[in-house]
């Protein structure tokens, strides 16, 4: 009896799964057509998964776009610089007094080397910078645009690649960052297809 109970579940459930869904109309939470955006390429197309334009106006995701911009930035230079630290290029000079950069390590080790006057040192140029672009930010871009001597598609191309170029960037410096503290193997790609990097 149990048997015959389990077969005649088996395909009604069968059944069920290859039955038409009415389809349903969903809404999405983009108001204001940022699906059109820079950005918004293939194959994700506008990816928000997080909700974070849901009733945004233009302000926000201006707002946000700019921060993922600098972001980035930041970490296209921090993957730059992680590869060249750990090829074992240096700045001659000392990074604090007593402390050349030759002895700094790579990595998220150089803070262990690095002496608190130093990361102060960085920590200020940093400052620094970001009060100086950030006050002729506008001006800089323009000048930027006009020697580029680009057409708007062209533009608009380049920032999308901008973009997609520092969203990898992101993962990858997250990637190197994590598998540094794991087993001290940041490339471990290498390692895995016979090129180990020697590291710290």
């Amino acid at each position: 009896m149990f048997a015959k109970l389990v077969v005649i579940l088996a395909f009604i459930a069968n059944v069920a799964a290859f039955s038409p869904i009415a389809s349903r109309k969903v809404s999405t939470s983009l108001k204001m057509g940022f699906e059109d955006a820079i950005g918004a390429q293939a194959p994700l197309g506008f990816w928000d998964p997080l909700g974070l334009l849901k009733d945004a106006d233009q302000a926000r995701f201006d707002r946000l776009r700019y921060v993922e911009t600098k972001h980035g930035r930041i970490s296209m230079l921090a993957i730059l610089g992680h590869l060249v630290t750990s090829a074992g290029v240096r700045l001659p000079g000392e990074i604090a007094y007593g402390v050349p950069f030759s002895s700094v390590k790579s990595g998220l080790a150089a803070l262990d080397t690095i002496p608190a006057a130093g990361i102060a040192q960085i920590v200020a140029f940093i400052g620094l910078i970001e009060l100086g672009f950030g006050a002729r930010q506008e001006e800089i871009e323009a000048a930027q645009l006009k020697a580029s001597g680009w057409d708007q598609e062209t533009i608009d191309k380049k920032l999308a690649i901008e973009l997609n170029n520092g969203r990898a960037a992101q993962m990858g410096i997250l990637a190197l960052m994590v598998h540094e503290k794991l087993d001290n193997n940041p490339y471990i790609i290498n390692s895995l297809l016979g090129y180990p990097v020697p590291f710290n």
